[in-house]
């Protein structure tokens, strides 16, 4: 297991392109050791004989409302305004390793 420095969190940021300081790095080096002792205390936790919950609510969900498409406009009209693009699809530069 990778150990969670300051290091670790700067070569990361570094990866997603955004710059960490020392000190917000060693923000999250405590942040993750909580985390961590959070998660240590919940496999502690004795669930022989618990039936997994497939879904949150016991009774199907009625009152959420169906999606309708009520303002739809052309590949054409949404394409418009693009710069690149490949084959109908937008194309971005790549921004994570």
């Amino acid at each position: 297991m990778v150990e969670k420095n300051k290091e670790y969190f700067q070569k990361l940021a570094d990866q997603l392109m955004f710059h960490l300081s020392d000190e917000e790095a060693e923000e999250l080096v405590k942040e993750f050791g909580t985390l961590e002792k959070q998660f240590s205390l919940m496999e502690e936790i004795d669930t022989d004989g618990v039936e997994e919950m497939i879904y949150p609510f016991e009774e199907p969900t009625t009152y959420i409302r169906k999606d309708v498409a009520d303002h739809v406009i052309t590949q054409d009209d949404a394409m418009a305004n693009v710069t690149k693009k490949l084959e109908g699809h937008f194309v971005l530069p790549k921004v994570v390793k």
